[in-house]
């Protein structure tokens, strides 16, 4: 019989961590070891219930979510899914340790809350928890890794001189290792392309809180937006996105329909049409994340002749997008999240 994932709950709202602690209590995979009703009594019951995953709440009365995570996480690294409203400090949340989030569901979204829930506790539970003082400055050259062998391709046309389009796909862990990519690319770049599986409201502040900190000019894509260089352009939450001939140039299409590879947007959606119109004068990125979203969309893009690149397994807060692009032979070369920049900048000088 398989082990059940030891979840403790904060949540300083009576009704909503009831709710929550009943719905997960009836799930089979999951065993609730104790609930907090603010972040102080988190602090102390952690020690002792030794959770396998937690929830919480960022604003709550006290110690907020976010002081939580900084002044605990350090001495327990426990693999935090915040559950929130629409707040922008989620994005402190994160870059402080927290895995992933979820937004509180309104009226009618709490069948759709539980699952994407049940899904992030359980892979949630095997993440990698990233604090802020624990990511390396620089990689060990050993950790770029080239892949020559592609065991499903006959040929790859083409080649990397001339590049028009940067396309980067992430989900688990996705808003740092974005962040972390970006914010050290020079202002002259070719433009960018971004999903990163987020819900609506949270990729604008999140596309607000990358061109405060970046260089580049950062915002959330709108139908019919140029792809140009210096910008980079992150698909809206809720919708999916794609690269579209316009003239010389490109244009993104944000259309609203159904969900690809489980998500909208979905990184599949975006590089299946980077293949499709951009071809071998693209570089294509994919980062950490749980599941296989983006694999597929890579595997055409390296047989288009895009170079692509996968964040290699030690770096990642989880191993699963990159896993799944790297084990169908999607990836030309693995590297460290923090070399990453320095790959795509190589790419860029060949041409």
């Amino acid at each position: 019989m398989q082990q059940k994932i030891r979840v403790m709950v904060v949540d300083d709202s009576l009704v909503f961590r009831t709710w929550l602690i009943q719905n997960l209590s009836a799930d089979s995979r999951f065993e609730v070891v104790g609930y907090a009703v603010n972040a102080l009594d988190a602090k102390n019951k952690l020690p002792m219930l030794k959770p396998d995953i937690m929830t919480l709440d960022i604003e709550m009365p006290g110690m907020t979510g976010l002081e939580f995570l900084k002044e605990v996480l350090p001495s327990h690294p426990v693999p935090v899914i915040l559950v929130s409203s629409l707040n922008v400090r989620v994005f402190d949340a994160l870059a402080a340790g927290a895995v992933d989030f979820v937004r509180k569901p309104e009226e009618g979204q709490r069948d759709a809350f539980l699952r994407n829930l049940m899904t992030k506790l359980t892979i949630g539970k095997n993440a990698r928890v990233r604090l802020p003082q624990s990511v390396p400055a620089a990689a060990p050259a050993a950790a770029v890794r080239t892949v020559s062998s592609m065991p499903h391709v006959s040929h790859i046309p083409g080649g990397s001189s001339g590049i028009d389009l940067i396309a980067i796909g992430a989900s688990t862990g996705g808003t740092e290792a974005i962040l972390e990519v970006v914010r050290q690319f020079p202002a002259k770049m070719p433009g960018i392309v971004i999903t990163q599986h987020m819900p609506p409201g949270f990729t604008a502040m999140y596309a607000e809180r990358l061109n405060r900190i970046c260089k580049l000019e950062v915002k959330e894509a709108v139908h019919g937006d140029k792809v140009r260089p210096g910008l980079v352009l992150l698909a809206p939450g809720g919708l999916q996105m794609r690269v579209v001939r316009l003239g010389a140039g490109y244009s993104v299409s944000c259309t609203e329909e159904a969900k690809v590879s489980g998500h909208k947007p979905s990184v599949d959606v975006l590089f299946d049409s980077v293949a499709a119109n951009v071809r071998n004068r693209a570089i294509g990125v994919i980062l950490t994340g749980m599941g296989a979203d983006g694999a597929a969309g890579m595997m055409r893009m390296r047989k288009a002749g895009a170079y692509t690149i996968g964040q290699d397994r030690d770096s990642c807060v989880v191993y699963g997008m990159p896993m799944e692009a790297f084990k169908i032979g999607a990836v030309c070369q693995q590297a460290a999240l923090s070399n990453i920049p320095q790959v795509v900048l190589a790419q860029l000088a060949k041409g």
